[in-house]
């Protein structure tokens, strides 16, 4: 049975100007033990999807479709039976997790929070259970740490213990927002190895949010590509990679760089700015900055069109697209 199933989900944030549509009718499934990737630029809506997801959108959004877990409609529960999910069935690993984590609780009780609230487990089989998950992941001295306070703990140890919080109840699905965003290179590779192991050890979900397309890669199974709040481009990893039929995809991986590149070689950047939440086209998102764009791609927004068995592209010029990605 599909774990996720999210059917032309919108989200709308109010603006000086009117309603900016940050998320645009965008639908996918996942099951248990599947992984998904959410790429893109920065404004792209990919952030949003995952917080409105959890509950969590901004105060006043509104927020259109259908988002089941196993079968029930998230979107008609109120706050307290949200409540009762978020950490518990679906996990949230934050950006950020030096304004995710409560910068007046040592960690440890942090981590035993989800287990004492969910799990009405009491406080000191609580506390060790949550030195039990920050060894898990990686932390050096937990039991030492766990009395440690977030500014006290380097870039890396927070997100670690980030991850044991978001874990502490054995969530069905875990959502990863970046999760290595301004750590170095090495911490990187060990916090995205951490998540995958994890998710493969408990069998969880997993939707991981970045615009590194190398994580990507190494790391999940599907892939959705957004730009302007809607899903252009859905396929599996390796056929991603192997093939980008849309134009936004081919552009995201031209401009990436490449091994063997020669000296003075130029990448290709994606002409144009990403446009304003509430100055999109009411027709394809991209349509603005495209380089194969034709009147009728203005006239509606492209449905999404078969690529390939489980590849699908909202592209009406398809044919083009693959024309040029050949040349």
């Amino acid at each position: 049975m599909t774990l996720l199933a999210v059917e032309d989900l919108t989200v709308s944030l109010p603006t000086r100007r009117g309603w900016a549509r940050a998320v645009r009718d965008l639908s996918f499934a996942l099951d248990r033990g599947q992984t998904l990737g959410l790429v893109g630029e920065s404004g792209c809506g990919k952030s949003m999807t995952a917080l409105a997801l959890m509950g969590l959108q901004p105060e006043g959004a509104r927020v259109a479709g259908r988002i089941a877990l196993d079968g029930e409609d998230l979107l008609t529960l109120d706050e307290a039976d949200l409540c009762r999910i978020r950490g518990n069935r679906m996990a949230m690993i934050f950006q950020e997790p030096m304004t995710a984590l409560n910068p007046l609780q040592p960690i440890g009780r942090q981590v035993s929070e989800p287990l004492r609230l969910h799990r009405r487990v009491g406080r000191a089989e609580a506390e060790r259970e949550a030195v039990r998950l920050l060894d898990r992941v990686g932390l050096p001295n937990a039991a030492q740490r766990a009395h440690a306070h977030p500014h006290m703990l380097s870039g890396g140890q927070r997100q670690r213990a980030m991850i044991a919080m978001a874990l502490a109840c054995g969530p069905d699905l875990l959502i990863a927002d970046e999760p290595t965003t301004a750590l170095d290179v090495t911490i990187q590779g060990q916090i995205l190895d951490l998540v995958i192991e994890l998710v493969d050890e408990r069998g969880m979900a997993l939707i991981l949010i970045t615009h590194d397309l190398g994580v990507i890669a190494e790391t999940v199974d599907r892939v959705i590509v957004m730009y302007g709040g809607a899903g252009v481009e859905e396929a599996s990893s390796e056929a991603l990679f192997d093939y980008r039929a849309h134009p936004y995809s081919q552009g995201l991986f031209a401009a990436l760089p490449q091994i063997g590149l020669a000296r003075g070689a130029r990448l290709e950047p994606i002409p144009g700015t990403v446009p304003d939440l509430a100055d999109l086209p009411d027709a394809c998102t991209f349509v603005d900055r495209c380089p194969i764009a034709a009147g009728a791609c203005r006239a509606a927004p492209p449905p999404p069109l078969a690529v390939a068995r489980g590849h699908r592209a909202r592209c009406i010029r398809l044919e083009e697209a693959r024309n040029r990605s050949i040349r």
